[in-house]
């Protein structure tokens, strides 16, 4: 599927993902540029690849859910692709993990219906196909659920900027130490991330259970620092329609986490005091580890 394929989509017909019921009552309309970011949830199984408007994301979040696979969380805030996807629900740790952002937009395609007044409740503007119809459409040449794709220029009439990314991470020169490293590899119960360094274009390539991860634009995913974050993943009070329990993602702690960057990698700490903070990565000196300017993923990986 093309980049013009996806935009060409209509936005009619829109069914909700995840047995959601009644919609909720629309948000009031919101320009949230200037402060908010947008996160998006980015559907990850095999039958969503490849992405669209992952490259434009600074900061891309890999978590566990249901089954052992995985799913991403693109956050934009120095700039808004036209378009992002395919994009899918909501979990319970991502209330968590986006408290540290001011007021972000979060757009998701639905959630449990036992979930739903969670998010009511958390300090975020939900943005589903509900609340934000004509922001949303179905692309063509893949089955729904994975076809939903989003335009962020319809939530946001620019991107707020990276001040806007309160996530505590540092950026800057290299960290003394660290020891060379050409491939990384973070494995989930049913899915897999593989990092390997590119010395020709100072970046780690993505792939994902095997596959190299490109955009539909076909450019492969490249960030310029990976963060393997060791934490506690355990079972959540959900769900899916299967059976299978929904796993919470612990992102406010403490723990070790593995800093890949220029070719090396960096064994560190991890800090996040309560939800409203960022996460502090310290060397064993206690000193910040600043990470390469350019796009950061962090894969939250099971701790021991």
């Amino acid at each position: 599927m093309t980049a013009a394929a996806l935009v060409a989509g209509c936005s009619g017909g829109l069914p909700r993902d995840d047995g959601r019921e009644e919609p909720r009552t629309p948000a009031p309309s919101q320009d949230a540029a200037g402060g908010s970011v947008l996160a998006v949830k980015i559907d990850n199984a095999p039958a969503a690849r490849p992405h669209t408007g992952l490259d434009s994301a600074d900061v891309v979040y890999a978590e566990q859910v249901e089954g052992g696979l995985s799913r991403l969380m693109a956050v934009y805030a120095s700039r808004l692709p036209k378009v992002v996807g395919p994009v899918r629900s909501a979990r319970e740790s991502d209330l968590e993990l986006l408290g540290q952002f001011d007021d972000p937009l979060l757009a998701f395609s639905g959630a449990q219906h036992k979930l739903l007044p969670l998010i009511d409740k958390a300090p975020l503007t939900p943005k589903t196909p509900d609340e934000a119809p004509n922001a949303y459409f179905r692309g063509t040449g893949r089955a729904a659920p994975h076809n939903l794709y989003l335009r962020p220029g319809r939530l946001l009439s620019a991107a707020p900027g990276p001040g806007a990314l309160t996530t505590g991470f540092r950026y800057g020169a290299a960290p003394e130490g660290g020891r060379p490293e050409s491939s990384w590899t973070v494995r989930f119960p049913a899915a897999r991330f593989t990092f390997t360094w590119s010395a020709s274009r100072h970046r780690w390539l993505v792939s994902m259970d095997g596959t190299p991860a490109v955009t539909t634009a076909g450019e492969r995913v490249a960030p310029a620092t990976v963060v393997v974050q060791y934490v506690k993943v355990r079972p959540s009070a959900f769900r899916d329609f299967l059976g299978n329990n929904t796993p919470y993602t612990e992102t406010v702690g403490s723990g070790k986490a593995r800093v890949l960057r220029d070719g090396r990698v960096y064994d560190v700490d991890w800090t996040r005091g309560r939800a409203g903070d960022g996460t502090r990565f310290t060397a064993a000196d206690g000193s910040r580890v600043s990470f390469a300017r350019g796009q950061v993923w962090v894969v939250f990986a099971k701790g021991s």
